[in-house]
């Protein structure tokens, strides 16, 4: 049994992404594929932009970038950036971290602020290198650093990057959809998201929330891309049913696209981000329990779209995923870069944000820790999950 579920398909993938997607999604995907100037698809088109418009509450149109979000990312850095831009990278994390590598491509003058990968940017000290360097233009800041777990306090950092005068560059691939956060909450101006996590649609799109004062310095910055996949400005008004788009969309993911907008609009967001937040909740109390801890410095700061479990003296963290998968049939994340081998990820994010599933970590991951000679009162877990589970019912 166990070698057959290591070499066949998962039972339940548990990861940071990409993530399962919701069963209507991928029915969606299987829409007819339209011609991209066929008038039915450019109306439909600017239609779910217009629902991409109300999930992300913005008072313009949003640019939906036909790649993975890495790609809205790498374009936000090469179309926002001018040469002689001071940029301040906010680094509490692999993801963010890695941001300051793309801004130092496109601009020599890169300050940054790094903490501990189990801490999370102090809007304090964003305060202070402000004052102190106020030839800072831009500032670039992962919200929910995967690759740890944490999250970052965008909104009180965009205040200050606003009163500062500065432009605001926001990752929020894995947090926008799973918690409370919009591109105008945190006044960004390049705010970079995707379907791919938290709305549960595959990867393959990047919906990007721009300012207007940030489309006026893209198309400034002589620098900026244009006839590329990394351009933005050149998508500017592809949004609208007259307008050509500037190379072939990706069709089937505009239509899994409106189906996981649809999902997310109905089912209300402050009703998905709580199934989100009771998830993780459920998950770290029983962690705690089994006498676990997770990376994150604090309970505060951990993300509500995925808990990363702190590896045990004496656990390949590695050999921990291998037994999880081939014993049960469930994924987990491994960390990056820094994180990896030190913590094991468990996502909650789209249809596995469900409290269920937090029972169903929390066996395979105690269940595989016992095999491995860490042991562990797993029953102990599963009681304070649940009862976290029953106290919101």
């Amino acid at each position: 049994m166990m070698r057959y579920l290591e070499h066949a398909d998962p039972v339940i993938t548990l990861t940071a992404g990409p993530v399962n997607a919701y069963a209507e999604v991928l029915r969606g995907l299987g829409r007819t594929v339209l011609y991209d100037y066929d008038p039915a698809f450019q109306l439909f088109y600017e239609k779910v932009v217009d629902k991409a418009q109300k999930a992300m509450r913005l008072s313009n149109k949003p640019v939906i970038l036909h790649g993975e979000p890495v790609l809205g990312l790498e374009a936000a850095a090469a179309s926002l950036i001018a040469p002689n831009d001071v940029v301040l990278n906010l680094a509490s994390g692999v993801y963010g971290k890695g941001f300051g590598y793309w801004a130092k491509r496109y601009s020599p003058h890169l300050i940054e602020i790094e903490v501990p990968y189990n801490e999370a940017i102090d809007p304090q000290a964003v305060e202070a290198m402000l004052k102190a360097h106020p030839e800072i233009t831009v500032v670039s800041v992962c919200h929910h650093d995967t690759p740890s777990g944490t999250i970052n306090p965008i909104d009180e950092i965009g205040a200050l990057v606003s009163a500062h005068g500065g432009y605001l560059i926001v990752d929020a691939v894995s947090s926008f959809g799973g918690m409370k956060t919009h591109p105008q909450d945190c006044s960004a101006d390049i705010y970079v998201t995707g379907p791919n996590k938290c709305l549960g649609a595959p990867p393959g799109l990047t919906m990007m929330g721009i300012s207007e004062r940030a489309w006026a310095k893209m198309k400034a910055n002589e620098a900026a891309p244009r006839a590329s996949m990394l351009s933005i400005v050149d998508w500017e008004h592809a949004w609208s049913r007259d307008a050509p788009f500037p190379f072939t969309p990706s069709v089937s993911e505009i239509n899994g696209l409106d189906v996981a907008l649809d999902l997310y609009l109905n089912e209300g967001p402050e009703a998905v981000w709580a199934r989100h937040a009771l998830t993780a909740k459920a998950m770290r109390a029983g962690v705690a329990a089994m006498g676990l801890s997770i990376w994150p410095a604090s309970d505060s700061i951990a993300s509500p779209t995925t808990t990363a479990v702190r590896t045990p003296e004496g656990i390949d963290e590695k050999a921990l995923r291998q037994a999880v998968r081939a014993r049960y049939g469930v994924v987990f994340s491994s960390g990056r870069g820094e994180t990896l081998g030190k913590l094991t990820r468990i996502g909650h994010m789209g249809p596995t944000a469900q409290p269920i599933y937090a029972i169903a970590a929390l066996t395979a991951l105690g269940g595989a820790m016992n095999a491995l000679g860490q042991k562990l009162a797993v029953g102990k877990g599963i009681d304070a999950a649940l009862a976290v589970i029953d106290a919101d019912a």
